[in-house]
């Protein structure tokens, strides 16, 4: 994966609280919904609907919470002043994660149009306090509704590839982060009210929730090198065959049945499934990136999730 050089990137669609001080304050979330690319087996998110729409009694009991936990302050000046360049992403995650969610916006904003409300990514070390309540690194990425942002501590980039096994790559990361924001875009969109809380199994809502922002993270995927930002070029130059193949390696190492077979009991229960299998995975990050159209992701009316 290659960025352009020249170019400017903007750091406002993030808060950086790495370094903030980072308690837990006196969040009432009890949740963190959408689920993401986190260590499913491991660590089990339970998607509340009302969080997705910021109203009725649970809205109200999170409203106090929107933005910085308790203790927490975002600082980008230093992130500023490491990615005054795009060309700097292609020797900075930091700086690679910026273009990448500029770019994910900037798509989903044309797919979308006026119905696209962009959204901030939370770079933090550690752990967390969201509207949907606290969290840790050990969460894994995920997306909170209840504040429409996306947290990520980078250190999983590391943890895939030496826990998990993953080729990983520039690439992989933003198919970490578009997978994110697909969450975002479904709650814009209220899919997340087609599924039941605390659901799991090989057909649940909750897996096809997963598998469809799978799909949108290769839908945008297809039109990266395309899609234009405040200039009028795009701020991805190339991505290769050898970066699609790491997202397929990586999906199929974050699938329900590699982890549990792998990481957790040594045996695959299909009941608890809840991000979907590797196999399925694989499957719709590829039906996004080889149609580039967010209307083939629709998980919820197929009965072959594959």
């Amino acid at each position: 994966m290659r960025y352009r050089e020249g170019g400017s990137l903007d750091t406002s669609a993030v808060q950086d609280r790495r370094g903030s001080g980072r308690g837990f304050g006196g969040g009432r979330g009890v949740a963190v919904g959408g689920g993401g690319l986190g260590i499913a087996g491991l660590v089990v998110f339970v998607l509340i609907q009302l969080l997705g729409g910021g109203g009725g009694e649970a809205g109200s009991a999170l409203s106090g919470l929107q933005g910085l936990g308790q203790g927490e302050q975002a600082d980008n000046s230093a992130l500023e002043q490491a990615c005054d360049d795009s060309g700097d992403a292609n020797t900075s995650v930091d700086c690679a994660m910026v273009a990448n969610i500029e770019s994910i916006q900037d798509f989903w904003g044309t797919a979308l149009g006026a119905d696209y409300v962009p959204t901030q990514t939370v770079f933090f070390s550690g752990q967390v306090q969201t509207s949907c309540g606290g969290a840790t690194s050990g969460s894994g990425p995920f997306y909170c509704p209840a504040d429409q942002e996306v947290y990520i501590d980078l250190s999983f980039f590391d943890q895939l590839q030496q826990q998990f096994g993953a080729e990983g790559g520039l690439f992989v990361n933003a198919y970490v982060v578009a997978h994110e924001y697909g969450h975002h875009v479904q709650n814009l969109l209220g899919t997340n009210r087609l599924v039941t809380p605390g659901e799991s199994g090989p057909a649940s809502g909750t897996v096809r929730l997963e598998l469809q922002a799978d799909c949108y993270a290769g839908a945008w995927a297809n039109h990266a090198e395309t899609v234009p930002d405040d200039s009028g070029r795009p701020l991805i130059a190339e991505i290769t065959q050898d970066d699609i193949d790491r997202a397929l390696d990586a999906a199929a190492r974050i699938g329900d049945d590699f982890i549990q077979q792998n990481l957790g009991s040594g045996t695959v229960d299909q009941d608890a499934f809840t991000h979907g299998s590797s196999e399925q995975r694989q499957k719709w990050f590829m039906t996004g990136y080889e149609t580039g159209d967010p209307r083939r992701c629709d998980t919820f009316a197929t009965d072959d999730l594959g």
